[in-house]
């Protein structure tokens, strides 16, 4: 896992490097407008690429923190699989880092490209690219995330790989505008309700309860 201690992360930095430079090409050769118009592509590109110093929060032992920044848009029981859905909704607003929700492995490292339609559109749901990472602590709990793309113009980077090691609050990837949906088990206590703001690597979502042994 590579660190980035910059203020921008590096998905930002080949958007940056154009407008960049489109807009001093625009400057030297006097398109006052286009120059405008890359200059505040360039303010766009440094706002949503924004990398802020995040200071971890430590909970107690079988804490889970948010893996994102967003809202909480809604909270399902699944009888039939015996969990929580629970699913939250992040903006161009929103600093687009994800972080490792607890200290434990990868079981599960999935990234399948497709569109960026609008979420309004009906076919999104089917086309849309999107990530699915599995983790699972010692004590194999575990949870399954699925950051799904609406409408945007970056793909989604994951850098979290099967069978590794991280720690909560750890940087595993990045994702500008879409709806991530977290499936927990029903050992959770859940510690949100809809509606609720969300910060990745500082917001508690709940904690596992030790189930008893025979």
């Amino acid at each position: 896992m590579k660190s980035n201690l910059l203020p921008i992360a590096r998905e930002g930095w080949n958007y940056l490097y154009i407008s960049v430079g489109l807009f001093i090409f625009f400057m030297i050769f006097g398109f006052s407008n286009l120059a405008f118009l890359s200059f505040l592509a360039t303010a766009f590109f440094i706002f949503v690429f924004r990398n802020p110093e995040r200071e971890n929060i430590l909970y107690q032992e079988n804490s889970v923190v948010s893996p994102l920044d967003g809202i909480v848009s809604s909270i399902e029981e699944l009888n039939e699989t015996n969990e929580y859905k629970v699913e939250f909704d992040s903006t161009h607003f929103n600093v687009a880092l994800l972080r490792v929700p607890f200290t434990s492995g990868v079981a599960q490292a999935l990234h399948i490209k497709g569109a960026r339609l609008s979420q309004d559109t009906k076919l999104s749901e089917a086309l849309n690219e999107y990530a699915q990472i599995t983790f699972v602590d010692k004590n194999s709990q575990s949870i399954k995330i699925v950051h799904k793309l609406k409408q945007t113009f970056a793909p989604i980077n994951i850098e979290a790989k099967s069978e590794q090691n991280l720690f909560q609050g750890t940087r595993y990837g990045y994702m500008l505008n879409g709806i991530t949906t977290i499936y927990f088990p029903r050992n959770f206590r859940l510690n949100i309700d809809v509606g609720t703001g969300v910060v990745a690597g500082q917001t508690l979502l709940g904690y596992f309860i030790p189930q008893k042994k025979d």
